[in-house]
């Protein structure tokens, strides 16, 4: 934009006789530009600011509307032209919305921190991930939960994200824990809440999540839609334990999976130095969170059973925390269902029951029921066969001597 002096400084020049060329080239500006002034007759001021005194009037429903759309400024101009009449470009609309952009950009990534005492908070979190199984690639559901204070993980494995995988690490968790905490903050996850408005802020939790609440007498709170950062810190739960624990990492079973999250929440996660704390997890909860959890008592679980998939191993047994229970022997390798219930474990196939044991507390224990392996070998009796730590050598059913007459007759 030429100043005041430069313009007369042009009409001057035009009335004595230079051409338009020539005063271009002498104040170093267009050709255009100096016709433009000639034209005019004398300096006006720049009127590229024009079109956005169209929107001077609605800045308030600019900056509501532009919130209310996530940043999206050509639906915010459809609707200024909808509700308002008021048709602009959609330049005009980004310029007039720019420090509004600025702010929304600040406030997705500010995250305002705050340390919850021992004992009050309990973060919950699904994620997933594609690990090798068994040679095949499997995409796991990993459920993670984070004590606020001491920073201690609990960790497990699922193949889906359903209401029940949620109810039953929250469950064990507390056990695994020793208590329960004040409350239990989750992100907006489909399996436990119902509704979340972000307008109003109402929250309904899941019939089913809430009667869960009530029985552990936990808070239940979820964090604001598409805000993870509103639970005060971000812990990244689920990241960590993709890089630490599974990352490039394979596994021969889905037991050994579930086998090995539980030794990496032992020995490895819960004795780091937590970076924002500087103390290893497990002193932390030992010291402060622990005797701030309430305790679990003699509770019994709120969850009637827990439904796990399982394939049967070459032994004609599936793995259940730890432990090994017996399937019939014409199930190896076919995939079950397990059921575990308080007291007892139940297997089924096909629709129907193939198995039913009576629960484990152990680890590293078998039960074997005999009649799972009538037809395939004889044991000598069924006392030892229960007892023994595997199946028993198999007897063949017909002796060698008949191989050998067979061998006979035909020489």
């Amino acid at each position: 934009m030429e100043t005041p002096e430069d313009v007369t400084t042009m009409l001057r020049l035009r009335q004595a006789g230079w051409g338009l060329k020539a005063i271009a080239a002498e104040l170093g500006c267009s050709k255009n530009t100096v016709k433009r002034y000639v034209r005019l007759g004398g300096w006006q001021p720049y009127a590229g600011g024009q079109r956005a005194m169209a929107l001077d009037d609605h800045g308030d429903w600019l900056r509501a509307a532009f919130a209310q759309h996530g940043g999206n400024a050509e639906v915010v101009r459809q609707e200024l032209k909808r509700q308002r009449q008021v048709d602009v470009s959609l330049r005009t609309i980004e310029r007039a919305v720019e420090t509004h952009r600025r702010s929304l950009r600040a406030e997705a990534l500010a995250t305002v921190r705050f340390e919850t005492p021992p004992g009050r908070q309990l973060q919950a979190d699904f994620g997933e991930l594609w690990i090798m199984i068994a040679g095949e690639r499997t995409k796991v559901h990993l459920c993670v939960l984070t004590l606020g204070w001491s920073r201690r993980i609990f960790v497990r494995a699922f193949r889906d994200e359903r209401q029940a995988n949620w109810l039953s690490t929250m469950e064990e968790s507390f056990r695994a824990f020793g208590g329960v905490p004040e409350e239990v903050l989750i992100d907006n996850a489909r399996a436990l809440v119902t509704l979340h408005d972000v307008e109003t802020h109402e929250i309904v939790f899941s019939d089913r999540f809430a009667s869960f609440a009530k029985y552990w007498g936990f808070r239940p709170r979820a964090c604001a839609p598409y805000r993870a950062r509103t639970k005060g810190k971000d812990e990244r739960g689920v990241g960590y334990v993709k890089k630490s624990a599974i990352a490039g990492r394979s596994f021969e079973s889905w037991e050994a999976l579930e086998s090995w999250l539980a030794e990496w929440s032992r020995d490895i996660a819960d004795e780091r130095e937590h970076g924002t704390t500087g103390e290893k997890p497990r002193v932390r909860f030992e010291r402060d969170e622990a005797k701030a959890l309430r305790p679990v008592g003699d509770r019994p679980p709120f969850l009637a059973e827990r439904e796990l998939v399982r394939v049967v191993h070459h032994d004609a047994c599936v793995e259940v925390d730890a432990n090994w229970y017996s399937v019939p022997w014409a199930l190896v390798k076919a995939q079950v269902t397990v059921r575990v219930r308080d007291t007892r474990v139940t297997v089924h196939h096909a629709g129907g029951i193939v198995a039913d044991h009576a629960r484990l507390d152990g680890r590293r224990q078998r039960v074997v029921d005999p009649a799972h392996w009538r037809g395939l070998v004889r044991g000598p009796d069924d006392t030892a066969l229960q007892a023994s730590a595997r199946p028993p050598e198999p007897e063949f059913l017909r002796p060698l001597s008949d191989y050998a007459e067979l061998v006979e007759v035909a020489v």
